[in-house]
């Protein structure tokens, strides 16, 4: 399941607490595909806490607690990183990271925790969600067989990497657009991770956020670049996206484009692409500011004047992408929507 649906999935799971239908969820997925990080988006949505455990770094004894003599009685005490009303909140999400890592004494632990919400007198705060997460046996990482009783404690949902809703994510975040624009033009290496192999660094969305970092360090420093760049994303695709950003120097004047002069488009195929990236995050830097129905119309009227319609097309549904319905409110959305004639925006 692509990215935006399961966003929606684990909103609703989380919501559902409330109204005691929750259900436990287990996020399938190789290394690097934001698993991790979508539970975590819920969380900051919210502004709740996020408890994280990783039970491959557990024993037995680090769930149930350590027993200890109460007069002629044995109680347990409770680990004090389970949620708690009083300590955290009566609300929040706790993540059961690298479950699949976890050795089978530990995931036999958490068999009451995870269905009963509960360890023996422990129990869960009602409205705490649970959610896990961890790799397939085919992705090389250190996994376990899921016992069945385990899997059967949850609803399962494989993560799938979609590069518009990559897209959408990275704009938000402020990834730089050069990195945005590369992917475009190469969507087949947003993820390119072959268990086979066994890369030390290989492409997916955690190393593209890498990259991004990366240029921020190193893009002053032409000769280290390449070097670092192939140490987040692997050997080859550290080599194209150099060449890509070393290309964009015959990039056209953004500004010129903004101010409405008659720019020409690129022939290039990926300029296309580094120069559609790089106007939208131009369009969201004006949003908020009184230039945006200018700025915004202006970058419209070039997105029509594409060769290739498509190309004009993916611009503008990044463009709503990212700042929404405001985008219709600009007059020159009209004109650019009769240009395009039959071809809509897309999902």
């Amino acid at each position: 399941m692509r990215p935006a649906q399961l966003l929606r999935v684990l909103e609703r799971e989380f919501s559902s607490t409330a109204q005691g239908h929750h259900t436990p969820v287990m996020l399938w997925g190789p290394p690097g595909v934001g698993k991790s990080q979508m539970v975590a988006q819920i969380a900051e949505r919210h502004q709740v806490p996020m408890i994280d455990i990783r039970l491959s770094q557990m024993e037995p004894s680090d769930l149930r607690g350590i027993p200890f003599r109460n007069g002629e009685l044995v109680e347990w005490a409770v680990p004090a990183m389970l949620p708690d009303a009083l300590r955290h909140g009566t609300a929040g999400i706790l993540f059961l990271d690298e479950i699949t890592s976890a050795p089978p004494a530990v995931s036999a632990a958490a068999y009451q925790l995870i269905l009963d919400r509960r360890l023996g007198e422990y129990r869960i705060p009602e409205h705490w969600a649970i959610f896990a997460a961890g790799n397939r046996q085919g992705d090389r990482g250190v996994t376990y067989s899921m016992p069945a009783p385990l899997a059967n404690r949850f609803s399962h949902y494989e993560v799938e990497t979609h590069l518009d809703d990559w897209v959408g994510w990275a704009y938000a975040q402020g990834i730089d657009e050069r990195v945005i624009g590369f992917l475009r033009f190469r969507p087949e290496l947003l993820f390119d991770f072959d268990p086979a192999h066994n890369p030390v660094a290989f492409p997916s969305p955690r190393s593209w956020e890498f990259a991004h970092r990366c240029l921020k360090k190193f893009d002053d420093i032409p000769e280290l670049l390449q070097g670092t760049l192939q140490g987040c994303v692997g050997p080859a695709a550290g080599i194209e996206v150099t060449a890509f950003i070393r290309s964009l120097d015959e990039m056209p004047d953004l500004d010129a484009i903004i101010a409405g002069e008659q720019v020409p488009v690129p022939r290039e195929i990926d300029l296309q692409y580094a120069v559609a990236a790089a106007l939208v995050g131009r369009a969201i830097r004006a949003s908020e500011s009184g230039e945006r129905t200018r700025v915004i119309g202006n970058i419209l009227h070039y997105a029509g004047r594409f060769p290739d319609r498509e190309m004009g097309v993916m611009l503008v549904s990044d463009l709503y992408r990212t700042i929404g319905a405001t985008l219709f409110e600009v007059p020159a959305f009209a004109d650019w929507a009769q240009i395009v004639g039959e071809v809509m925006l897309y999902e």
